[in-house]
């Protein structure tokens, strides 16, 4: 799950459901499937290719989910990385950017786009832009599209703040811009990702969904943080000044603070898949948060792959036992 050269707002190092699945699964987990033979112009197969080509690790973290979970996370993931796509793209203008973004949000339709707009994007940006009509078929028939809609209304929200927020020369977001924006691009995707699992397996939760979604809230927004606390340098030279430099323990110490609400989070799965899924993100955050703090100077932290693989192994234990607080954090 990507980024270029900013955040996405529904990928992998963010996300719940759980994105750093390596190839970590057995290949008897079933292939993602959407179970209808077309919506919306797209036929079953959709889905499932446009996740290869587009997004080959959440593509592997669907397949160790249940059946009922992976169609709705894979269309959600797909609506959340088109419009990041165009959100993303320096080569149009701004304005026509957020206008693009204002008119998938009100009406959840494809504005007309000329051959020369179109031709600013790359051919693999191309292909999801124009998968974008079907996507939005499928989610106006789906039985989740309340859910998926919230989500995705909540990022084109996000989206359109940072490219309002960060003109030319503007200053570092303060920390209530930045915890609105961290939760509109990933608190919201924890609290869909919960009211899925209650929707779709309630019996993986031991707690109620009221007392859940404020941890899951947390736990996306500081997936968010760590993601934006490692790639600073690259945002910066973009022009996006998400935190001051002068106070990066502050933001290391409320990222945290909200990962410690994830680990409550996960307290309240149960055993499997599931747990599995979504504890791989935060068995990732503290090492990278630790890299961080370490070398604050740093362009991008990064922790080795031993680290990533050991992190996966003692992470299958989720399968069959309770979540233990994990050591590292």
């Amino acid at each position: 799950q990507p980024p270029p050269h900013r955040k996405r707002r529904w990928s992998g190092d963010c996300a719940p459901p759980g994105a750093f699945l390596h190839g970590a699964t057995s290949a008897r987990l079933e292939p993602v499937n959407t179970g209808r033979e077309a919506v919306g112009g797209m036929v079953g197969g959709e889905i499932p290719r446009l996740l290869r080509a587009h997004a080959r690790t959440m593509g592997l973290t669907l397949r160790l989910l249940p059946r009922p979970l992976r169609e709705p996370l894979g269309l959600g993931y797909l609506l959340a990385r088109s419009s990041d796509t165009i959100a993303d793209s320096g080569r149009v203008a701004t304005e026509e950017r957020i206008a693009w973004l204002e008119g998938l949000a009100s009406g959840e339709r494809v504005p007309e786009r000329s051959p020369t707009s179109l031709a600013t994007f790359s051919p693999s940006e191309r292909e999801l832009l124009e998968a974008l009509p079907g996507l939005l078929s499928m989610l106006g028939e789906h039985p989740d599209r309340t859910e998926l809609r919230t989500l995705w209304r909540a990022i084109l929200e996000g989206q359109r703040f940072d490219l309002r927020r960060f003109t030319s020369d503007a200053a570092p977001l303060d920390r209530r811009e930045l915890e609105h924006y961290c939760d509109l691009v990933a608190g919201s995707v924890g609290r869909c990702w919960t009211r899925l699992i209650a929707k779709h397996a309630p019996r993986t939760l031991l707690a109620p969904v009221s007392d859940l979604l404020p941890l899951a809230s947390a736990y996306g927004k500081g997936l968010q943080l760590v993601n934006i606390l490692r790639d600073r340098e690259a945002d910066r030279s973009a022009g996006r000044f998400y935190v001051a430099e002068v106070g990066i323990s502050e933001f290391l110490a409320l990222a945290h603070e909200w990962l410690d609400a994830g680990e409550h989070y996960l307290s309240a799965l149960r055993p499997g898949r599931i747990l599995m899924a979504t504890s791989l993100p935060l068995d990732l955050a503290p090492p990278t948060l630790a890299a961080v703090g370490c070398s604050p100077e740093k362009s991008r932290a990064r922790i080795t792959r031993g680290k990533v693989r050991a992190i996966l192994l003692r992470n299958v234990a989720s399968l069959c036992f309770p979540r233990r607080r994990n050591a590292d954090s």
